[in-house]
Protein backbone atom coordinates (compact mmCIF):
# COMPACT_ATOMS: atom_id res chain seq x y z
CA UNK A 1 0.00 0.00 0.00
CA UNK A 2 1.31 3.44 -0.90
CA UNK A 3 0.42 6.62 0.92
CA UNK A 4 -0.88 9.84 -0.64
CA UNK A 5 0.96 13.03 0.27
CA UNK A 6 0.91 16.66 -0.81
CA UNK A 7 3.67 19.09 -1.73
CA UNK A 8 3.55 22.71 -2.83
CA UNK A 9 6.31 25.24 -3.43
CA UNK A 10 3.75 27.14 -3.56
CA UNK A 11 3.58 28.85 -6.97
CA UNK A 12 1.13 31.62 -7.87
CA UNK A 13 1.08 34.42 -10.47
CA UNK A 14 2.92 37.44 -9.07
CA UNK A 15 -0.11 39.59 -9.89
CA UNK A 16 -2.17 37.85 -7.19
CA UNK A 17 -2.47 39.34 -3.69
CA UNK A 18 -0.36 37.42 -1.16
CA UNK A 19 -3.21 37.66 1.33
CA UNK A 20 -5.36 35.66 -1.07
CA UNK A 21 -2.72 33.14 -2.10
CA UNK A 22 -1.67 32.41 1.48
CA UNK A 23 -5.31 31.86 2.41
CA UNK A 24 -5.68 29.54 -0.58
CA UNK A 25 -2.57 27.58 0.40
CA UNK A 26 -3.97 27.10 3.91
CA UNK A 27 -7.36 25.99 2.57
CA UNK A 28 -5.67 23.46 0.32
CA UNK A 29 -3.87 21.77 3.20
CA UNK A 30 -6.99 21.83 5.36
CA UNK A 31 -8.78 20.06 2.49
CA UNK A 32 -5.93 17.55 2.21
CA UNK A 33 -6.31 16.82 5.93
CA UNK A 34 -10.07 16.27 5.56
CA UNK A 35 -9.45 13.91 2.64
CA UNK A 36 -6.91 11.82 4.51
CA UNK A 37 -3.66 12.85 2.82
CA UNK A 38 -0.78 11.52 4.92
CA UNK A 39 1.43 14.62 4.96
CA UNK A 40 1.80 18.08 3.45
CA UNK A 41 5.11 19.74 2.56
CA UNK A 42 5.45 23.48 1.94
CA UNK A 43 8.50 25.20 0.46
CA UNK A 44 10.01 28.59 1.20
CA UNK A 45 11.81 31.39 -0.61
CA UNK A 46 12.66 34.93 0.44
CA UNK A 47 12.93 36.85 -2.82
CA UNK A 48 10.39 35.34 -5.22
CA UNK A 49 6.94 36.93 -5.69
CA UNK A 50 5.72 33.76 -7.42
CA UNK A 51 6.69 31.45 -4.56
CA UNK A 52 4.98 33.28 -1.75
CA UNK A 53 5.89 31.46 1.50
CA UNK A 54 9.02 32.97 3.07
CA UNK A 55 9.23 30.70 6.13
CA UNK A 56 7.68 27.25 5.87
CA UNK A 57 7.55 26.53 9.60
CA UNK A 58 5.89 29.86 10.33
CA UNK A 59 3.28 29.15 7.67
CA UNK A 60 2.70 25.58 8.82
CA UNK A 61 2.29 26.70 12.44
CA UNK A 62 -0.96 28.39 11.39
CA UNK A 63 -2.26 24.96 10.39
CA UNK A 64 -1.52 22.97 13.54
CA UNK A 65 -4.90 23.72 15.10
CA UNK A 66 -6.78 23.87 11.80
CA UNK A 67 -5.95 20.26 10.93
CA UNK A 68 -6.37 16.97 12.78
CA UNK A 69 -4.29 14.18 11.29
CA UNK A 70 -2.09 15.37 8.46
CA UNK A 71 1.64 15.54 9.20
CA UNK A 72 3.08 19.00 8.49
CA UNK A 73 6.45 19.09 6.73
CA UNK A 74 8.78 21.93 5.87
CA UNK A 75 9.40 21.34 2.22
CA UNK A 76 11.98 22.60 2.61
CA UNK A 77 13.75 24.54 5.34
CA UNK A 78 16.66 26.12 3.47
CA UNK A 79 19.61 25.47 5.74
CA UNK A 80 21.91 28.05 4.18
CA UNK A 81 19.47 30.77 5.27
CA UNK A 82 19.67 30.29 9.04
CA UNK A 83 22.17 29.34 11.69
CA UNK A 84 21.67 25.67 12.65
CA UNK A 85 20.96 26.63 16.28
CA UNK A 86 17.89 28.51 15.04
CA UNK A 87 16.72 25.59 12.90
CA UNK A 88 17.22 23.07 15.71
CA UNK A 89 15.41 25.25 18.26
CA UNK A 90 12.50 26.22 16.00
CA UNK A 91 12.00 22.69 14.69
CA UNK A 92 12.01 21.21 18.20
CA UNK A 93 9.43 23.77 19.35
CA UNK A 94 7.26 23.11 16.28
CA UNK A 95 7.43 19.39 16.98
CA UNK A 96 6.05 20.00 20.47
CA UNK A 97 3.35 22.38 19.25
CA UNK A 98 2.25 19.80 16.68
CA UNK A 99 2.71 16.92 19.16
CA UNK A 100 4.73 14.96 16.65
CA UNK A 101 2.80 15.85 13.50
CA UNK A 102 5.96 17.27 12.00
CA UNK A 103 8.57 16.35 9.39
CA UNK A 104 11.71 18.43 8.95
CA UNK A 105 12.28 18.76 5.21
CA UNK A 106 15.70 20.22 4.40
CA UNK A 107 17.68 21.51 1.43
CA UNK A 108 20.60 23.89 0.80
CA UNK A 109 18.42 26.65 -0.66
CA UNK A 110 18.65 26.88 -4.43
CA UNK A 111 17.35 30.36 -5.36
CA UNK A 112 20.29 32.60 -6.33
CA UNK A 113 18.44 35.82 -5.45
CA UNK A 114 17.88 34.54 -1.90
CA UNK A 115 21.60 33.87 -1.59
CA UNK A 116 22.48 37.31 -2.94
CA UNK A 117 20.09 39.05 -0.55
CA UNK A 118 21.61 37.15 2.38
CA UNK A 119 25.17 37.90 1.29
CA UNK A 120 26.06 34.25 0.65
CA UNK A 121 25.92 34.22 -3.16
CA UNK A 122 29.57 33.19 -3.49
CA UNK A 123 29.37 30.57 -0.74
CA UNK A 124 29.19 26.83 -1.37
CA UNK A 125 25.61 26.36 -0.17
CA UNK A 126 25.79 22.58 -0.47
CA UNK A 127 28.70 22.64 1.96
CA UNK A 128 26.77 24.97 4.25
CA UNK A 129 23.89 22.49 4.14
CA UNK A 130 26.10 19.55 5.13
CA UNK A 131 27.70 21.55 7.94
CA UNK A 132 24.33 22.77 9.21
CA UNK A 133 22.58 19.40 9.31
CA UNK A 134 25.53 17.90 11.20
CA UNK A 135 25.19 20.56 13.90
CA UNK A 136 21.38 20.26 14.07
CA UNK A 137 21.43 16.52 14.67
CA UNK A 138 24.26 16.81 17.21
CA UNK A 139 22.34 19.48 19.15
CA UNK A 140 19.37 17.11 19.39
CA UNK A 141 21.57 14.24 20.51
CA UNK A 142 23.95 16.00 22.89
CA UNK A 143 23.53 17.07 26.49
CA UNK A 144 24.23 20.63 27.59
CA UNK A 145 26.53 22.39 27.93
CA UNK A 146 27.12 22.26 24.21
CA UNK A 147 30.59 22.26 22.73
CA UNK A 148 30.33 21.51 19.02
CA UNK A 149 33.55 22.35 17.22
CA UNK A 150 33.83 20.08 14.21
CA UNK A 151 36.79 20.27 11.82
CA UNK A 152 36.08 22.06 8.56
CA UNK A 153 32.68 23.26 9.82
CA UNK A 154 32.01 26.98 10.00
CA UNK A 155 29.33 26.58 12.68
CA UNK A 156 30.83 26.45 16.16
CA UNK A 157 28.29 26.07 18.96
CA UNK A 158 29.13 26.45 22.63
CA UNK A 159 27.23 27.22 25.84
CA UNK A 160 30.11 26.26 28.14
CA UNK A 161 30.68 29.79 29.40
CA UNK A 162 27.03 30.55 30.17
CA UNK A 163 25.64 27.14 31.14
CA UNK A 164 23.77 27.37 34.45
CA UNK A 165 21.83 24.45 35.95
CA UNK A 166 20.07 26.68 38.47
CA UNK A 167 18.54 29.02 35.88
CA UNK A 168 18.38 26.28 33.21
CA UNK A 169 20.18 28.45 30.70
CA UNK A 170 22.63 27.26 28.12
CA UNK A 171 20.23 24.38 27.37
CA UNK A 172 17.85 23.63 24.48
CA UNK A 173 14.62 21.66 24.30
CA UNK A 174 14.72 18.35 22.46
CA UNK A 175 12.10 17.42 19.83
CA UNK A 176 8.79 15.88 20.85
CA UNK A 177 9.55 12.81 18.74
CA UNK A 178 12.22 10.40 19.92
CA UNK A 179 14.99 10.56 18.95
CA UNK A 180 14.04 13.24 16.40
CA UNK A 181 11.46 14.05 13.70
CA UNK A 182 11.68 12.32 10.35
CA UNK A 183 14.07 14.27 8.11
CA UNK A 184 13.26 14.40 4.39
CA UNK A 185 15.39 15.77 1.59
CA UNK A 186 14.07 16.69 -1.85
CA UNK A 187 16.12 15.13 -4.65
CA UNK A 188 16.27 16.91 -8.00
CA UNK A 189 19.42 16.00 -9.91
CA UNK A 190 19.75 12.71 -11.79
CA UNK A 191 22.25 10.44 -10.00
CA UNK A 192 22.30 12.85 -7.05
CA UNK A 193 25.23 12.12 -4.72
CA UNK A 194 23.36 13.85 -1.91
CA UNK A 195 20.87 11.00 -1.73
CA UNK A 196 23.73 8.63 -0.85
CA UNK A 197 24.37 10.75 2.23
CA UNK A 198 20.64 10.64 3.02
CA UNK A 199 20.82 6.87 3.17
CA UNK A 200 23.87 6.99 5.41
CA UNK A 201 22.24 9.46 7.83
CA UNK A 202 18.78 7.82 7.81
CA UNK A 203 17.12 10.76 6.09
CA UNK A 204 14.38 9.93 3.59
CA UNK A 205 14.32 11.05 -0.06
CA UNK A 206 11.52 12.75 -1.97
CA UNK A 207 12.06 12.70 -5.75
CA UNK A 208 10.93 15.99 -7.28
CA UNK A 209 7.81 16.19 -9.44
CA UNK A 210 9.64 18.06 -12.21
CA UNK A 211 12.14 15.28 -12.89
CA UNK A 212 11.52 12.91 -15.82
CA UNK A 213 10.57 9.36 -14.82
CA UNK A 214 13.77 8.18 -16.53
CA UNK A 215 15.91 9.54 -13.70
CA UNK A 216 13.92 8.31 -10.72
CA UNK A 217 15.60 4.88 -10.46
CA UNK A 218 18.95 6.64 -9.98
CA UNK A 219 17.61 8.13 -6.75
CA UNK A 220 16.65 4.75 -5.36
CA UNK A 221 19.95 3.19 -6.43
CA UNK A 222 21.96 5.90 -4.66
CA UNK A 223 19.78 5.86 -1.57
CA UNK A 224 20.22 2.08 -1.38
CA UNK A 225 23.98 2.52 -1.76
CA UNK A 226 23.99 4.94 1.17
CA UNK A 227 22.14 2.42 3.31
CA UNK A 228 24.56 -0.34 2.34
CA UNK A 229 27.47 1.92 3.28
CA UNK A 230 26.29 1.81 6.91
CA UNK A 231 25.28 -1.84 6.90
CA UNK A 232 21.55 -1.28 6.48
CA UNK A 233 18.91 -2.16 3.90
CA UNK A 234 16.84 0.57 2.25
CA UNK A 235 13.07 0.40 2.67
CA UNK A 236 10.83 1.25 -0.28
CA UNK A 237 8.31 2.69 2.20
CA UNK A 238 10.77 5.51 2.99
CA UNK A 239 10.88 6.76 -0.63
CA UNK A 240 8.49 9.51 -1.68
CA UNK A 241 7.90 10.22 -5.37
CA UNK A 242 6.22 13.51 -6.28
CA UNK A 243 4.28 13.85 -9.54
CA UNK A 244 2.23 16.59 -11.16
CA UNK A 245 -1.32 15.29 -11.57
CA UNK A 246 -4.66 16.61 -12.79
CA UNK A 247 -7.61 14.22 -12.59
CA UNK A 248 -11.26 14.91 -13.37
CA UNK A 249 -14.45 12.99 -14.02
CA UNK A 250 -14.18 14.16 -17.61
CA UNK A 251 -10.82 13.32 -19.20
CA UNK A 252 -11.04 16.15 -21.75
CA UNK A 253 -11.48 18.66 -18.93
CA UNK A 254 -8.47 17.17 -17.15
CA UNK A 255 -6.24 17.46 -20.21
CA UNK A 256 -7.46 20.98 -21.02
CA UNK A 257 -6.86 22.28 -17.48
CA UNK A 258 -3.73 20.23 -16.95
CA UNK A 259 -1.90 20.84 -20.21
CA UNK A 260 -3.67 22.52 -23.10
CA UNK A 261 -5.29 25.76 -21.90
CA UNK A 262 -3.19 28.92 -22.02
CA UNK A 263 -4.75 29.75 -18.64
CA UNK A 264 -3.73 26.39 -17.18
CA UNK A 265 -1.88 26.71 -13.84
CA UNK A 266 0.14 23.69 -14.95
CA UNK A 267 1.42 25.62 -17.98
CA UNK A 268 2.17 28.58 -15.72
CA UNK A 269 4.05 26.37 -13.27
CA UNK A 270 6.28 24.70 -15.86
CA UNK A 271 6.82 27.91 -17.83
CA UNK A 272 8.05 29.61 -14.67
CA UNK A 273 10.09 26.65 -13.47
CA UNK A 274 11.54 25.96 -16.91
CA UNK A 275 12.77 29.55 -17.16
CA UNK A 276 14.37 29.43 -13.70
CA UNK A 277 16.10 26.10 -14.24
CA UNK A 278 17.28 27.18 -17.71
CA UNK A 279 18.71 30.38 -16.25
CA UNK A 280 20.53 28.37 -13.60
CA UNK A 281 21.76 25.81 -16.18
CA UNK A 282 19.86 23.08 -14.33
CA UNK A 283 17.34 22.14 -17.03
CA UNK A 284 18.96 18.77 -17.75
CA UNK A 285 16.11 17.40 -15.61
CA UNK A 286 13.87 18.01 -18.63
CA UNK A 287 15.90 15.73 -20.90
CA UNK A 288 16.31 11.98 -21.41
CA UNK A 289 20.08 12.04 -21.84
CA UNK A 290 20.93 14.05 -18.72
CA UNK A 291 22.74 16.75 -20.67
CA UNK A 292 21.97 20.45 -20.52
CA UNK A 293 20.08 21.11 -23.78
CA UNK A 294 21.43 23.63 -26.27
CA UNK A 295 17.96 25.18 -26.60
CA UNK A 296 15.23 25.43 -23.95
CA UNK A 297 13.02 22.36 -23.82
CA UNK A 298 9.63 23.25 -25.41
CA UNK A 299 6.93 23.81 -22.83
CA UNK A 300 4.58 21.29 -24.42
CA UNK A 301 7.30 18.63 -24.22
CA UNK A 302 7.64 19.27 -20.50
CA UNK A 303 3.89 19.11 -19.97
CA UNK A 304 3.44 15.94 -22.00
CA UNK A 305 6.24 14.23 -20.10
CA UNK A 306 5.59 15.50 -16.58
CA UNK A 307 1.85 16.13 -16.17
CA UNK A 308 -0.37 13.11 -15.61
CA UNK A 309 -3.74 14.46 -16.78
CA UNK A 310 -6.85 12.43 -17.45
CA UNK A 311 -9.83 10.60 -16.04
CA UNK A 312 -9.66 8.38 -12.98
CA UNK A 313 -8.93 5.19 -14.92
CA UNK A 314 -6.08 6.74 -16.91
CA UNK A 315 -4.47 8.27 -13.83
CA UNK A 316 -4.75 4.98 -11.93
CA UNK A 317 -3.10 3.12 -14.81
CA UNK A 318 -0.27 5.67 -15.01
CA UNK A 319 0.48 5.48 -11.28
CA UNK A 320 0.37 1.68 -11.21
CA UNK A 321 2.70 1.59 -14.22
CA UNK A 322 5.10 4.05 -12.55
CA UNK A 323 5.10 1.97 -9.38
CA UNK A 324 5.98 -1.11 -11.39
CA UNK A 325 8.64 0.67 -13.42
CA UNK A 326 10.39 1.89 -10.26
CA UNK A 327 10.03 -1.33 -8.32
CA UNK A 328 7.87 0.34 -5.70
CA UNK A 329 7.86 3.40 -3.46
CA UNK A 330 6.15 4.33 -0.22
CA UNK A 331 4.31 7.54 -1.02
CA UNK A 332 2.94 9.31 -4.07
CA UNK A 333 3.19 13.04 -3.43
CA UNK A 334 0.61 15.17 -5.25
CA UNK A 335 2.07 18.50 -6.41
CA UNK A 336 -0.14 21.45 -5.52
CA UNK A 337 -0.44 24.42 -7.88
CA UNK A 338 -2.33 27.69 -8.08
CA UNK A 339 -6.13 27.32 -7.92
CA UNK A 340 -6.83 29.09 -11.20
CA UNK A 341 -10.17 27.28 -11.16
CA UNK A 342 -10.97 26.37 -7.53
CA UNK A 343 -13.69 23.86 -8.47
CA UNK A 344 -11.37 21.90 -10.78
CA UNK A 345 -8.46 22.06 -8.33
CA UNK A 346 -10.60 20.78 -5.46
CA UNK A 347 -12.17 18.05 -7.56
CA UNK A 348 -8.77 16.75 -8.59
CA UNK A 349 -7.65 16.47 -4.96
CA UNK A 350 -10.92 14.79 -3.96
CA UNK A 351 -10.71 12.23 -6.77
CA UNK A 352 -7.08 11.47 -5.89
CA UNK A 353 -8.05 10.61 -2.33
CA UNK A 354 -11.43 8.98 -2.83
CA UNK A 355 -11.07 7.13 -6.13
CA UNK A 356 -7.55 7.10 -7.58
CA UNK A 357 -5.50 5.93 -4.59
CA UNK A 358 -7.96 3.26 -3.40
CA UNK A 359 -7.96 1.80 -6.92
CA UNK A 360 -4.17 2.05 -7.15
CA UNK A 361 -3.70 0.19 -3.89
CA UNK A 362 -6.29 -2.41 -4.86
CA UNK A 363 -4.44 -3.03 -8.12
CA UNK A 364 -1.09 -3.27 -6.33
CA UNK A 365 -2.65 -5.67 -3.82
CA UNK A 366 -3.79 -7.95 -6.65
CA UNK A 367 -0.30 -7.90 -8.13
CA UNK A 368 1.39 -8.82 -4.83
Amino acid sequence: MIRLGYFTMPVHPASRNPTDTLREDRETIILADELGYHDAFVGEHLTDLVENVTHSMMFLATLIHSTKRIILGSGTTNLSHMHPVLVAAHAAMFDHLAQGRFILGVSPGALPSDAEALGIFSEDRNKMFAESIEVITRLWEAKAPFDINLPDNRFKVSTKLTYDEISNTGMMIKPYQTPRPEIVGTVVAPYSKGVIAMGEKDFHPMSANFLFDTWLPSHWDNYSQGKRNVGQTAKRSDWRVARTIMVHDDEKTARHYGRESEQSPYRFYYRNLGYKLRKGKRDAVFTHDGKTPEQPVPLDDMLNELVIAGGVNEVVDRIVALHGKLGGFGELVYAGLDWADPALARRSMVLMAEQVMPRVNAALGRQA
